[in-house]
């Protein structure tokens, strides 16, 4: 895993490209160069894992084509045996991916199995391609320029490469507010974009782009209806779990894993010990006064359970509320105004497994969007039965819970809690609902906080996920919502957050899940042996049950986000009423009104809503604009990266 950053224009300056790289030296601590020629500069920051030998530092050059490469191909012996062993003079993966595009060009993309962004440079035809893997794991932003393009790993490195002050993109600001995430179609600084999962952009010596897709996940979901019986669906999920958890180990360093306690990442553990015996796990556990307001399952204890029965080593971290030094932190490293709490949790586990010599860990993210397994999926299909009663009950409901408040002073009203979401978007159409279901605002509620004229883009916004969510709707209500997940959801914050917070401590994180034969697997088996009843993710439970014991296969489901209602309540009151009530903030900013954030705050201190995200995003809204448009990062006069320049 490692960091790229670099300038294909006539004035490109590897100098500059060189600072942009020292900005994202955590990516990639083990070696740092630029290789430059004329209007060219590439810079690749390394986090060495496999072919650990510098022959294999970057950018790699080899017979006229160069290459800056962030990922991991686990296939790659594979296609290097398939390509000739002859023609390679390391034993890395980046020199696959070089000698793979030399013999298929674009074709090579959908023969790689793994996670990858990268820039490749044809110095015969001078044309630069950059290109993302299929899910989007591994980032990679970019910015036309005149004649050309920058790009780098992280906007921060990209915003070194400008010497235009950063304007924020109002669209992708009301889009983090109502989700905590930004599509991959915005970003949040005006002028910069992402290239999209599975695409690749082809960037000729004249200055022309061309953006191209090689593969998308809509092709294979939009397929024939799946028929396969329990039996074989568990074992295809048995089968091709299995098979990938044994290529995510691939790796000439020690690789460790996470450890919740749910059944995700303790299915992986458990798998992957039987593989090796240099794993560690790691979890988080809170204090004990948070989770009393919060109300939630001890994930610690469960993760205790899997340790001691697969028999490795647990490190717990305990999460205070220490956000005056955190928030800061996360914030830089994110990115976008991130509003997920449990980036810190990400944050907090990989600094402590750097600490411990390690640079690998395994994550059980992706299996809620691909089986189903997140309360939002059941609740909506709750939500369609729901809607069949008369409407005089469902209203006589509504009116009774707004007389309830969600805490007291004992602590939280998980129930209440839940029931009021529920009734939030019980009440509106299939797709409305599911929207509603995770939105945090809607979409008249949104707009009337905001200091501006949002309508247009909260109308484009619900319209972007429509069209994902209609896309797949013929195939069936829960497949509608774990495509959009997987596509949207999964991409634009898990795996955004996990990326930037775990490469803040030089960690690299895998991710078995969202592998190509497991997502394909996922989306061969029917609905109903996803969500049976009341049990949700029913066929990887089925299939994991060799490996795990059922109390925690069949444990109640727990987030892995921070307890925001005890600490906005007690240890963060002091924060909230400093960065959005006492400074002008984001109201002097023209993004909200006063009014909204006095009646947000006001509504959660008396125990009558659940605004505890909302203040949250809100906070990392108001450090963000203080850390990427008050103070952008700045150059420094002697870049540390190494510079060499080509022919």
């Amino acid at each position: 895993m490692c960091g790229i950053t670099g300038s294909f224009r006539p004035d490109a300056d590897p100098v500059v490209v060189a600072h942009s790289l020292d900005i994202i030296a955590h990516r990639g601590p083990d070696a740092s160069d630029v290789w430059a020629s004329s209007g060219i500069a590439l810079g690749h920051a390394r986090l060495a894992i496999i072919d650990l030998d510098t022959r294999s530092n970057q950018p790699l050059r080899k017979d006229g084509l160069v290459i800056a490469f962030n990922g991991e191909i686990y296939n790659y012996r594979e296609l290097r045996r398939e390509l000739g062993d002859e023609r390679f003079v390391t034993t890395s993966d980046t020199e696959v991916v070089l000698e793979a595009w030399r013999q298929w060009g674009p074709g090579s993309l959908n023969r790689f199995r793994g996670m990858f962004a990268f820039a490749l440079f044809d110095e015969r035809s001078r044309r630069l391609v950059l290109a993302r893997d299929h899910f989007g794991i591994k980032p990679l932003y970019y910015r036309p320029r005149t004649g050309g393009v920058d790009f780098a790993s992280e906007l921060k490195a990209l915003t070194v490469l400008d010497r235009t002050p950063p304007i924020p993109n109002n669209e992708a600001l009301v889009a983090s507010m109502l989700w905590v995430w930004t599509p991959e179609e915005l970003c949040p600084v005006e002028g910069t974009h992402k290239v999209q999962p599975g695409h690749y952009l082809t960037v000729d010596a004249d200055g022309a782009t061309k953006d191209d897709s090689y593969w998308s996940l809509l092709d294979e979901v939009a397929g024939t209806e799946p028929r396969l019986d329990l039996h074989d669906s568990v074992a295809l999920v048995r089968r091709t779990l299995s098979d990938s958890v044994e290529h995510h180990l691939i790796a000439d360093v020690p690789v460790s894993a996470f450890l919740s306690g749910g059944l995700d990442s303790s299915l992986l553990v458990a798998m992957a010990a039987g593989r090796t015996d240099s794993l560690e796990a790691f979890t988080i556990r809170f204090r004990d006064q948070d989770k009393a307001v919060e109300r939630g399952v001890d994930d610690a204890a469960y993760a205790r359970v899997v340790a001691d029965h697969v028999g490795v080593p647990l490190t717990e971290v305990e999460v205070e509320p220490n956000v005056e030094e955190l928030l800061p932190q996360i914030v830089w490293h994110l990115d976008e105004p991130t509003g997920d709490s449990a980036a810190i949790n990400t944050f907090l586990i990989t600094a402590a497994a750097r600490e411990r010599g390690c640079k690998v860990l395994l994550s059980g993210m992706g299996a809620d969007e691909i089986f189903g397994g997140y309360r939002k999926h059941q609740a909506n299909l709750l939500a369609a039965r729901y809607r069949r009663m008369p409407e005089t009950l469902r209203h006589g409901v509504t009116s009774a819970l707004k007389r309830l408040d969600v805490k007291s002073e004992r602590g939280g009203r998980k129930a209440v809690r839940w029931a009021k979401r529920f009734d939030s978007f019980s009440n509106l159409d299939d797709h409305e609902a599911f929207l509603r279901s995770y939105s945090y605002y809607g979409r008249d509620e949104l707009v009337r906080g905001l200091s501006f004229d949002g309508a247009a883009m909260a109308k484009r916004l619900w319209a972007l996920h429509a069209a994902t969510y209609e896309a797949v709707r013929s195939r069936g209500h829960l497949r509608a919502m774990t495509y959009t997940d997987t596509v949207r959801f999964m991409t634009s914050l898990n795996l955004s957050y996990t990326d930037r917070a775990s490469m803040a401590s030089s960690t690299e994180v895998r991710v078995p899940f969202i592998d190509r034969e497991v997502v394909s697997a996922a989306f061969d088996i029917p609905d109903k042996w996803k969500i049976r009843g009341r049990t949700q993710k029913y066929v990887l439970k089925r299939a994991a049950e060799p490996w795990l014991p059922k109390e925690v296969i069949y444990r109640p489901k727990a987030s892995f986000t921070l307890p925001l209602r005890a600490w906005i309540a007690g240890d963060l009151a002091e924060t909230v009423g400093d960065y959005l009530l006492a400074s002008d903030g984001l109201v002097s900013r023209g993004l909200v009104t006063r009014e909204f954030l006095t009646t947000l705050v006001q509504q959660e201190h008396a125990g009558s809503h659940d605004n505890a995200q909302r203040i949250w995003q809100l906070l990392v809204m108001e450090q963000w604009f203080r850390e990427y448009i008050d103070k952008p990062a700045a150059r420094d006069s002697r870049p540390q990266a190494h510079v060499t320049y080509g022919g």
